[in-house]
């Protein structure tokens, strides 16, 4: 019986080890980002949405003026 207590208080140790192996390797791989720098990122896509969105506009009042009907080609070719 003593064999057996052994065996499984190795099984809980070894595995408790690996547990907390596992978890500490996953943190350090995974790059967490701060709040703050979090909501930076998400106003800098916001203003590249917009800025993106207004050469978009520009562009569609070019090929208006341009090309007369090329909204009517582009969604016939769809």
């Amino acid at each position: 019986m003593e064999f057996f207590e052994f065996v499984i208080a190795l099984v809980a140790v070894g595995g408790t080890f690996v547990t907390i192996w596992v978890v500490l390797l996953y943190q350090r791989k995974e790059k967490k980002i701060p709040a703050e720098a979090q909501a930076h990122s998400l106003s800098e896509l916001s203003q590249m949405a917009d800025s993106m969105n207004q050469r978009i506009d520009t562009l569609e009042s070019i090929l208006d003026a341009e090309v007369p009907g090329w909204r009517e080609q582009h969604e016939q070719s769809k």
